[in-house]
């Protein structure tokens, strides 16, 4: 237990001193954040309705997709998995550790988020302040699994970055951060329940906000936990301690089964 509070603590700590993770867990969804706030709400009086919500899906995908599987990667590449494998860490520990300390990072900014974009923005607080935590648990785990799978499976840094964009950029565009899913064209709504924001955003709608919603929200956040718990149980299978390992247990493209929740998604009303 001692061994896991001191590598927990090292790694917050990391997210703190390390540069690019300073960046991705703190000064670009606060920094995006007091954009939107500043700039989007006067363009778009409506956006105020998601602009506390959409802040805090970026601090966790900014935080978790992009900034959780670059550090895995570059271990692996190092050869610190090798050490840790002949000191006896287990796996789960590897893959915990990091993505916990992550998960601390982004519900800092959600926090702040959550507390700050009403009245310095205007945005429009929850009406049911319990659900909207557990909502946003519920969120960061789901994207911490995802990070960490992609973090498993990329062989290379530039993997990831390809890896992490092909989430982050449609959700961006598609998955209702910057506009509900109800005013997307017909032909563009089923490519959006695709993605892990869109379910978060109808959670986030029905069960914290009290607004009616395309899927119901509580089914969304059971798709949500079942993907961050597939995504989970996929990066520990699929885990290479060695990148010079060519022997896997399995082929990396089972971690599309990741998406099996998104897929059933698709057809909820």
């Amino acid at each position: 237990m001692t061994a896991f509070a001191n590598h927990f603590s090292y790694e917050f700590k990391t997210g703190l001193r390390n540069p690019m993770l300073l960046l991705m867990n703190y000064l670009f969804p606060l920094g995006f954040y007091a954009m939107m706030g500043l700039v989007m709400t006067k363009i778009n009086p409506g956006f105020t309705q998601l602009l506390i919500p959409a802040m805090v899906v970026l601090a966790a995908m900014t935080s978790t997709i992009l900034g959780l599987p670059g550090p895995l990667v570059e271990m692996r590449e190092a050869g610190v998995f090798r050490s840790f494998k002949i000191n006896g860490v287990p796996v789960l520990s590897i893959l915990v550790i990091p993505m916990l300390t992550t998960i601390f990072h982004a519900l800092i900014v959600a926090t702040i988020v959550a507390l700050t974009g009403a009245p310095l923005f205007d945005g429009v607080a929850p009406t049911n302040w319990a659900a909207f935590a557990l909502v946003a648990l519920v969120t960061v785990f789901t994207f911490g699994a995802i990070g960490s799978l992609i973090g498993v499976v990329a062989t290379s840094s530039r993997g990831t970055v390809l890896y992490s964009q092909l989430i982050f950029l449609p959700s961006m565009l598609l998955g209702g951060m910057m506009m509900p899913l109800s005013i997307l064209p017909a032909s563009v709504r089923p490519f959006s329940m695709l993605l892990p924001t869109a379910y978060v955003m109808q959670a986030f709608t029905g069960l914290a906000y009290g607004q009616e919603t395309i899927v119901n929200p509580t089914a969304a956040l059971a798709i949500l936990a079942v993907s961050g718990l597939l995504a989970f149980g996929l990066a520990a299978y699929l885990f290479n301690w060695d990148s010079r390992n060519s022997a896997r247990r399995g082929h990396p493209l089972l971690a599309l089964l990741a998406l099996a929740p998104y897929l059933v998604g698709m057809f909820l009303k």
